[in-house]
């Protein structure tokens, strides 16, 4: 068990942890009852600590500072999170705890090791599945949804997943005899004497997992369906299941609805058919390098990003994403990178990806991309995908996963990370010699416009507490600027190491009335900064639509007001509030969220969610029905 004393200084170090937990904890209340649900829940965490007694706050350069305040009767403390941990709960809870005294006050240390795996999930009883349970993600305590249950209950279950559901309007017709026979020729590619070769088409979707009985009848499953459906059948049962291509040029989101995109393109197929289809339109699409082998008299020309990699980031993007959120899959090729999101959050925790083990939202699709080397198995593709990046002298995929959003994101970068130009830059910023690692982040944040914790681990290699040190170095270097707090932190270049960046062609551009520097064409305006934005400023059409909607209105009108504003321009909360005359909180919580979370609104930065520049856009359906 460790010291209350190693547990301040490792919060100090990083803010906040994922396996410690600081409470004033005067008494015993919910939040700390919900923490020890959360540590006796995680996968793969091992438990956690509760460090009672302690208080902190804020100082100059941002960070958080932890310090003992002491606990009046630790005694008490004790007796009653021990009392609640064996009544609360379906099952009985026995946390390790021991009382320190740090800098003469008591603090109390408490140990929650993770559960057996048979006793999961633990969960209020009074409150009962899936919400009285609680997962540990990143530095917080979240209430369990239901496919977090299928991560709690691991290897205890049977294999099956809400891929495995059947489909009440399907039928065995809307399965594409093509996508079945596609199937079988890459199975049989593989493993000519597989046994499910020899089976009939029903016996072998059933063996798959694609048809399931219900009533002594074969209905369709969401495996079946994405897997081998026909494209009219999943424009009819899943009409937001498609796989967008989107070519942009440039490094930034393209925002001018005249001008949006160099490229698309929308595929609506089997999933068998599709990945084909866009695995050549990638590779077709990314620039090559010669390659010339030991032995080998003539070069061949290759993509400078690995096949494999591709292979497994649609793969991965494509089996773990949620079928019950109306969103399509979006893979945007900027000319220095490749994103590629998808619905819903990870299972596994981004910090675990890459270690041994998988949390499958949905076995059965997974089960068929594995068994046609799709996919690799047991967790192992993330560490594939890196391994190949490095062998190819590319900078480490970035993997981001949002619970608020309900989204994932992969990013493929297509350059070497430290070209000419960047050794050229770096050396413009004076102020002394930069180690590897601090040159890497800073062109890191560069490009992708935010660097935090995680992502400096993985092209670095460092482990958390150097990142953060690292990160926390360039910042009193006065190099970035430290943005949100704790879990959330992440940091931004200095404003005058963008100028130093900034094209010929921008050159000329205004100064803001503060003197800040100039805007990019692809930066929002933000109105906090003297940058105001009025009616003077819309398009006539908008002003006068504003002008007709004036006063109160109903949340329908006023939300296509909305995605009118933000596909004309990215617009910020503030200046969504200014010229729709409501309050930025009320705007924000009411609407704003909601229409993010629901696809109507797109956030600018939706790496960043906390991003400085942070503004709201419109998706590309918002534009097309903007014309209706």
């Amino acid at each position: 068990m460790r010291s209350a004393e190693d547990l301040f200084t490792e919060l100090n170090a990083l803010d906040e942890s994922v396996q410690i937990e600081a409470k004033k904890a005067s008494e015993i209340g919910k939040s700390v009852l919900q923490t020890v649900c959360a540590f006796a829940n995680e996968p793969g965490l091992g438990g956690g600590y509760l460090l009672l007694g302690a208080d902190w706050t804020r100082n100059e350069k941002g960070d958080m500072v932890y310090w003992p305040a002491g606990l009046e009767d630790p005694d008490k403390i004790q007796r009653d999170l021990a009392s609640q941990c064996a009544g609360m709960f379906n099952v009985v809870l026995r946390p390790e705890m021991q009382v320190e005294s740090v800098d003469g006050k008591p603090v109390l240390v408490v140990f929650v090791p993770e559960a057996d795996v048979t006793r999961k999930p633990v969960y209020f009883q009074k409150t009962g599945l899936p919400t009285g349970a609680y997962r540990r993600i990143g530095s917080a305590d979240h209430r369990c949804a239901d496919e977090d249950l299928w991560v709690l209950r691991g290897e205890t279950q049977p294999q099956s997943g809400p891929d495995m559901a059947t489909v009440l309007d399907a039928t065995r017709e809307d399965f594409d005899p093509q996508a079945i026979l596609e199937y079988r020729r890459l199975r049989a590619n593989l493993n000519p004497n597989a046994e499910e070769l020899a089976y009939g088409d029903d016996d072998l979707l059933e063996a798959l997992g694609a048809l399931r009985r219900a009533n002594g009848e074969l209905k369709p499953t969401v495996a079946g369906i994405v897997l081998f459906g026909k494209s009219i059948a999943l424009r009819r049962l899943m009409p937001a299941l498609r796989i967008d291509y989107i070519r942009v040029n440039g490094t930034q989101w393209i925002e001018d609805p005249n001008e949006r995109f160099a490229a698309t393109l929308d595929v609506r197929k089997p999933l068998l058919l599709a990945l084909r289809q866009l695995q050549s339109t990638i590779l077709d699409d990314l620039p090559r390098g010669f390659r010339l082998d030991a032995g080998e008299l003539q070069s061949r020309q290759e993509p400078i990003l690995p096949e494999k990699v591709i292979r497994e980031a649609l793969a991965n993007a494509t089996m773990h994403r949620s079928y019950q959120i109306n969103s399509p899959v979006q893979i945007i090729r900027y000319s220095n990178r490749i994103e590629v999101l998808n619905p819903g959050y990870s299972l596994k925790p981004v910090a675990d990806l890459g270690t041994p083990g998988s949390r499958l939202r949905n076995p059965a699709i997974a089960a068929v991309l594995h068994d046609l080397y799709w996919a690799e198995t047991k967790g192992s593709g993330i560490r594939t995908m890196r391994r190949l990046a490095t062998q190819a002298g590319l900078p480490l995929p970035e993997f981001s996963s949002s619970r608020e959003q309900n989204e994932f994101k992969a990013i493929l970068f297509l350059h070497n990370l430290l070209t000419e130009e960047d050794h050229r830059w770096l050396k413009s910023l004076g102020g002394g010699a930069l180690s590897a690692e601090e040159a890497k982040i800073l062109v890191y944040a560069r490009e992708t416009g935010a660097v935090d914790n995680t992502a400096c681990r993985d092209f670095s290699g460092l482990d958390t507490l150097t990142a953060s040190g690292v990160l926390r170095r360039l910042r009193d270097r006065g190099l970035l600027i430290k943005q949100g707090s704790g879990s959330r932190t992440y940091y931004t270049l200095q404003d005058q190491l963008i100028v130093l960046d900034l094209h010929p062609e921008q050159a000329c551009l205004p100064l803001c009335e503060d003197g800040d520097r100039p805007l990019r064409p692809e930066e929002p305006v933000s109105a906090d900064k003297g940058c105001n934005l009025d009616h003077a400023t819309l398009p006539p059409e908008l002003a006068t639509l504003l002008a007709e909607h004036r006063g109160r209105l109903d949340q329908k009108t006023l939300r296509q007001l909305m995605i009118r504003l933000c596909a004309w321009r990215p617009l910020t909360g503030e200046q969504l509030a200014t010229l729709l005359n409501k309050k930025r909180d009320y705007l924000r919580n009411k609407h704003l969220i909601p229409m993010v979370s629901e696809g109507q609104l797109k956030l600018r930065y939706p790496e960043s969610a906390k991003h400085p520049h942070q503004a709201y856009v419109a998706p590309e359906t918002a534009q097309e029905n903007r014309h209706e």
